[in-house]
């Protein structure tokens, strides 16, 4: 009996070999399912943190939803919050200055991100110091970067607004942020001084692998430096720029931070933009329930630019 068992022991029978789980792993890790059973884990994570607060955040848009109101319920309420808001004149205010906003911030953070990429791209002496220091910009974080130039430009105290009296630009110092005229410039400004270095980085990137002999064989044909700009490096750089203008849109779409910390949409509403309204509907409010349906409108308008742009530039024909 003793050696029968033996001989089990050292000859197992296929039976017992089919359900060892590390033999059944070692023959599944063979077959073709294996690389789909490893996406499992990284599925879970984007369900749980990416595709259930977005379906949560288009049914919040059709329900009631105010924490100070408890008696009117959580229940549907169809397109209430969409009917309201296209009666809303902030929220087409809102809508306007979003347009404003993202379209001269990136406007000026590209052109200023592009300068820098293309003086860093020399090799010069100096250019990685002159790499960190563009860079640092974008290291701050919003609030910082919000609190520093509320400072700098403080009608009372700004060393900005001391400069430019001392030059005779203005003969007194301005509340830039408190005027109506002049709120949303400053902020675009302070916006554009704070995210110019991504556009830097990414174009910078993309400049290293432009090939040399395009520009050399353009100069020996007579291209001068703006002829080499206009007809090598930005259409080298197209697929670069478009994945840097849809991300840094995004950004500015979805980023109330900074117009929160310098202006609060003042004012009156001239610096009120979707995602700040969003946000004071939904955290000053409590109106969970608008405030998700501002954040659908968002969503559609960021697919529909992204689509849009994608299209027009034709950097998917590349």
């Amino acid at each position: 009996m003793a050696e029968r068992m033996s001989a089990l022991a050292q000859n197992p029978p296929s039976v017992w070999r089919r359900l060892d789980p590390a033999a059944a792993l070692g023959r599944l890790s063979e077959t073709r399912y294996w690389m789909y059973l490893l996406l499992v884990p990284s599925a879970i994570l984007i369900l749980a943190v990416v595709l259930y607060p977005t379906v949560y955040g288009f049914q919040l848009s059709f329900r009631q939803m105010r924490l100070n109101r408890p008696d009117l319920g959580t229940g549907f309420v169809g397109f209430k919050h969409y009917i309201a808001m296209w009666h809303d004149k902030v929220f087409w205010l809102s809508l306007r200055n979003t347009a404003v906003w993202v379209t001269f911030a990136v406007i000026i953070e590209f052109g200023l991100g592009l300068v820098a990429a293309l003086a860093l791209n020399r090799n010069l002496p100096g250019t990685k110091i002159m790499g960190v220091l563009i860079l640092l910009p974008f290291f701050l974080p919003n609030v910082v970067a919000g609190h520093m130039w509320a400072l700098l430009l403080d009608p009372r105290l700004g060393v900005i607004n001391d400069i430019l009296v001392r030059v005779g630009i203005l003969d007194t110092y301005k509340a830039w942020f408190a005027d109506p005229s002049t709120a949303l410039g400053a902020a675009i400004l302070v916006e554009a001084w704070h995210g110019f270095p991504f556009f830097a980085l990414l174009l910078l990137a993309g400049l290293k692998g432009v090939p040399d002999d395009l520009y050399k064989a353009a100069s020996v044909d007579g291209a001068g430096p703006i002829r080499q700009l206009r007809l090598i490096t930005l259409p080298m750089l197209r697929s670069v720029i478009a994945a840097a203008v849809i991300l840094r849109v995004i950004g500015l779409v979805n980023s109330p931070d900074l117009l929160l910390i310098l202006t609060g949409g003042g004012p009156g509403q001239s610096t009120q933009v979707l995602s700040l309204y969003a946000f004071q509907k939904a955290y000053k409010d409590f109106n969970f329930g608008y405030a998700g349906a501002l954040s659908v409108v968002m969503f559609v308008l960021l697919m529909l630019f992204a689509w849009a742009y994608v299209r027009v530039s034709k950097v998917n024909q590349d």
